[in-house]
C-alpha cells in the first residue's frame, strides 16, 4: 500500500514562495506516474502538474506555468512542487498523486494573501 503525505503549504502574501513536498511510503516510486493537484473553495480539482515515470517529462497547467517547477528525488522517493509568484486564485488545498491518480495524499492548504 502507497502512503502519500504532503507538506509545505502555509500562508503566504502575493508574489511569495512555497515548496511543497509530497512523501512517499510503502514502495518506491521512482518508475510512478505522479501529480499535483489542487482544489480551490467552491471549485473543483484541477490539474496544477504532472510527472511522468522515472521523470522523463514534465507537465503544466497553463495557469501556473512559468511560475511552479515540479521536481522528484527518487533517492528521498519524494516529489516536490515549488510555487513561485504566487497569486491569491492560487489559495486552494494542494494534493499530490501517485500511478496516475491511484494513490492520494490528504493535502495540505496554501493561502495567498493580497
Amino acid at each position: 500500500q502507497v502512503q502519500l503525505v504532503e507538506s509545505g503549504g502555509g500562508l503566504v502574501q502575493a508574489g511569495g514562495s512555497l515548496r511543497l513536498s509530497c512523501a512517499a511510503s510503502g514502495r518506491t516510486l521512482s518508475d510512478s506516474d505522479m501529480g499535483w493537484y489542487r482544489r480551490a473553495p467552491g471549485k473543483e480539482r484541477e490539474f496544477v502538474a504532472r510527472s511522468t515515470g522515472s521523470g522523463g517529462s514534465t507537465y503544466y497547467a497553463s495557469s501556473v506555468k512559468g511560475r511552479f517547477i515540479m521536481s522528484r528525488d527518487n533517492a528521498k522517493n519524494t516529489v516536490y512542487l515549488q510555487m513561485n509568484s504566487l497569486k491569491p486564485e492560487d489559495t486552494a488545498i494542494y494534493y499530490c498523486n501517485a500511478d496516475a491518480g491511484l494513490y492520494w495524499g490528504q493535502g495540505t492548504q496554501v493561502t495567498v494573501s493580497s
